[in-house]
Formats: C-alpha cells, structure tokens, sequence
C-alpha cells in the first residue's frame, strides 16, 4: 500500500507562550501543533478583527480535513523564528508544505523570503514561487507588467511624497483610490482611500506614506461591479464559478469597495455591508471576457496552483484587473472557498484538489 503524502500546513501567527510550548517536536514524522490559545487584544465593543485572531484554530481544521482526504497532515507555526523553521525543516521528512507563511516581522515582502527558503533546501510547496509573490505584491510593478500585455488596469500615479502631488501634470480624473503600493489583505484601504479633490488627495496620500512607510498608489477610482476570479492549475488552470462582491447594504455615503473592515472586521457596517454572492449573475460574452483576463493575467504573472484576480467591471463592461493574489486565503468564509462550493466541492475537497495540483506540478 503507498505511502499517504506528508502534508506540512506551514503558517506565521504569533503567540504568548512559555519557551518550553514554542519548540517543535518531531513525532512520528508529525510536526506538534502549537497551543491555539493566543493573546487577543482585538475584540472591542463587539467588533472583530478577523485578521489578528483566529489563525490557528483555522489551519488546525484545514489539517483535520486534509487528514479526511487521507494525507499524513499536520500544522506548524513559524511563530516568528526563522531558524525555528530551518530546523523543522532539516529535521523532517515533508513531501509537500501548504504554504500559508504570509509575512513575517510584520512585513509583508518576507512572504517571498519564506518561499525563497523552501528552494533553497529543496522543499515543495503549494502556490506561487518567490519571484511571483514579491512581484504581485508589489502592485505598480504588476500594473506595469499587465499594461504591457495590453490587460487594462486603472491609471494610476506612485508618489513617494505628498509634496510632489501637481495639479498641472496629474492626469488622473477624479475621483481617485489611494492605497499602500506594497501591502495585501486590504491593510490601509478605508472609506476615506477614495478621494474627490486635491486636498484629500495630499491628507490620504500623506497618511498612507506615513503609516505604513511606503510609497502611496494613486489611481482613477473604476465605480462598477467587482469581481472575484477563483483559478485552479497549472498547465490548464480552470476558473470557479465568478463570486461578486454585493455592496447593496453599504450606506449610501460609503464608497464601493472592500476596505480592511469589509474583509476583517466583523459587526462594522463595511463588513455587513459587503456580501459575496456566487455565482456571479453576468451576461455570458462578458463572462467569458473576463475568465480570459483572469486567466491570462494569472500566466503573465506566473502564478502557480491556484491564485484570486479581482476584477471591476465598469459602466460600459470594460474589465479592469485591480490585483492578482497569488495564495489567496481560503477559509471556509472567503471568496475562494464560495467559489469552490459554488463549483460543487467541499472544503476537503478543495484543499485536496490544491494539493493534488501541486503534486502534479512537481511529479513532473
């Protein structure tokens, strides 16, 4: 009888625990799960922040049902330790890492360091390599990588600093979206990213430059239908059922899209307010439009196993690419997962097929 694949869920969350409950212990080829227990300063006057909390319990069910589908599964925390994870993995026999490590430090770019280390020890992983992580984090690089393949993208400007914002050479129309031009997870995208004059154009672009220590991405706000692209493989990937992002419920002063709130923060009316519904109801001309896009963008960007476009559709059915995100999160509650149910798989069915796409990527 074969062998079950050994399967490593290999994830960063931080946790408060004594020393001796950090270490990693090797069983039977297992890695031992840390505690789920957490520091959780998070939950204030009834509001969540999905983001911060969570994780661990989240992977855990990910093992329990990759262990259903028959593979030798098991979960490892890089709990911030690098050499940590080095050791782990010199000492342990892995036929696959999911890779779910998508920052460490806090840093968002070492997302690609973490991948970066698996190639160098040898080790395969599920989803997008180093240089395809690094480069679609960094969302003006990946605009003008897609520009150049004639996929559209909004007009955007990159300011380093508010003092050299312009009137006389901005030409970009107002109203303009103004966010972080290297960060993911919609971290600095709220209400206030969408501006309508110069003046709040210089305040959002001013607080992003100073928060989060990076040049600030403008581009012309595209009002339309947003569209979540779910894609699978490599060779011939295939597009799950379209899911869109509802914004009905949004207050009518709230401008249409996914802040950080929207995605992380349960009981906010940005959260409430934005719903996914899959299948996507769209004409079929323009759903076929925009399956290529997605799909060719998900090649130019080298994406690998299964990834996320976000598309907007605007006035006239004119597909924008807003971002590719390579290792989407799949959570049971995310876009992804309701696509792959809407393409009638389970959860475990799901993972199952991710990892079997991966596999096959490296059997050959």
């Amino acid at each position: 009888m074969p062998e079950k694949p050994r399967i490593t869920i290999v994830f960063n969350e931080l946790i408060m625990e004594p020393e001796e409950a950090r270490r990693f212990a090797v069983e039977a080829g297992k890695a031992m799960a840390l505690s789920s227990s957490s520091n959780i300063n998070s939950i204030v006057d009834n509001v969540i922040d999905l983001s911060e909390i969570g994780v661990i319990e989240e992977r855990e069910k990910m093992c329990e049902a990759l262990q259903r589908k028959g593979y030798d599964a098991s979960v490892f925390n890089v709990n911030g330790d690098i050499k940590r994870l080095i050791k782990y993995l010199e000492e342990t026999k892995i036929d696959l890492i999911f890779n779910f490590c998508e920052s460490i430090k806090g840093l968002a770019i070492n997302e690609m360091h973490v991948a970066g280390i698996y190639e160098l020890m040898g080790v395969p992983y599920t989803g997008a390599g180093s240089l395809a992580l690094g480069t679609c984090l960094n969302k003006v690089r990946t605009k003008i990588i897609l520009d150049a393949y004639g996929i559209p993208t909004a007009q955007h400007i990159l300011y380093k600093k508010a003092e050299e914002i312009s009137l006389d050479d901005l030409r970009l129309k107002f109203p303009l979206f103004v966010k972080p031009s290297r960060e993911d997870a919609s971290i600095g995208i709220e209400n206030s990213s969408v501006v309508y004059n110069p003046e709040s154009l210089r305040q959002r672009v001013t607080t992003v430059i100073t928060t989060y220590n990076q040049p600030a991405l403008v581009e012309e706000y595209i009002e339309g239908r947003e569209l979540n692209v779910a894609i699978i493989g490599n060779e011939q990937p295939i597009v799950l059922p379209i899911s869109e992002i509802d914004f009905s419920k949004l207050p009518p002063d709230y401008p249409k899209i996914v802040t950080y709130n929207a995605k992380w923060v349960e009981g906010t009316a940005e959260f409430v307010g934005t719903v996914g519904t899959c299948p996507a109801k769209l004409d079929p001309a323009i759903e076929k439009k925009v399956c290529d896009i997605a799909k060719k963008a998900y090649k130019i960007m080298e994406i690998r196993d299964y990834a996320r476009v976000d598309i907007r559709l605007d006035a006239e059915n004119t597909p924008y690419v807003l971002e590719v995100n390579p290792n989407p999160d799949i959570s049971r509650d995310t876009g992804f997962a309701r696509s792959a149910r809407a393409a009638g798989m389970t959860f475990e069915d799901m993972l199952a097929k991710i990892v079997e796409t991966a596999l096959g990527r490296i059997r050959q």
